[in-house]
């Protein structure tokens, strides 16, 4: 598949796609390019309704250039740590965001949550987050306002008296667990309507079984969080691990 950026040409190419109503997956097949690579071209650019070929070229014009002037000589990315591919970061961490973005979290908050992720320690300052995005102090804490809010990340405050910001390793857990218990109250919520409407009624009959299987998913999201969630606590193996 060729690499490099997607050239003007290319981009038209995918609002036809999207305006024929494509799927993502045969746009990047005609284009000989990623999938992923078209899903965040789409997403960060309108989403499927309000993509226009033109403008997201200029925007990503503009994103190079800021990239650009952003980058003073001599100084590192501290994504390049390890032998990484800036670029290759960069790319993973906008797949990563829109990724995300399609499971409902607004744009700069899936950006903050993503920065979490991927930093070696999991953890961020408020200064770090907003050099990293380039964006303000002000976008920074509404993100982390609404993260918090959603138990996606906690804070605490350093040996430098500082506000940290951390991506908790069992914030999936925590996620699962309350997204199975929001399952349970809707079968709950089906399962009194079966009463008001007549048990015997079409309509009964549609919502028992729809409580039925919310009652089986909502069993076996917690039973499976609960046999993984050590999962999440794993720690990479040291090469004294893997001779043995």
């Amino acid at each position: 598949m060729p690499g490099g950026r997607l050239t003007q040409q290319e981009r038209q190419q995918i609002a036809l796609g999207v305006a024929d109503g494509l799927a993502y997956a045969e746009i990047a097949r005609r284009l000989e390019r990623p999938t992923s690579t078209v899903t965040r071209e789409v997403m960060r650019n309108g989403g499927p309704t309000g993509y226009r070929a033109d403008l997201a070229h200029r925007a990503a014009e503009r994103r190079a250039h800021r990239r650009r002037q952003a980058a003073p000589r001599g100084t590192q990315n501290p994504q390049a740590a390890h032998g990484r591919d800036p670029e290759a970061v960069r790319e993973y961490e906008e797949t990563f965001t829109t990724v995300l973005m399609q499971t409902g979290a607004p744009k700069m908050m899936a950006r903050v949550l993503t920065c979490l992720y991927t930093s070696d320690t999991g953890s961020l300052t408020a200064a770090e987050l907003v050099q990293r995005l380039a964006v303000s102090p002000a976008s920074v804490s509404k993100a982390i306002s609404y993260l918090e809010n959603q138990g996606l990340v906690r804070r605490e405050r350093d040996d430098r008296r500082r506000e940290r910001y951390i991506a908790d390793d069992d914030v999936w857990y925590q996620s699962m667990i309350a997204s199975a218990r929001g399952t349970i109250q809707l079968a709950e919520t089906a399962r009194q309507g079966v009463g008001v409407l007549g048990r015997d009624t079409p309509a009964a009959v549609r919502l028992e079984n729809i409580a039925r299987f919310l009652d089986f998913v909502s069993e076996s999201l917690t039973r499976a969080a609960d046999q993984a969630r050590e999962v999440l606590h794993t720690k990479p193996e040291t090469p004294s691990d893997s001779a043995t």
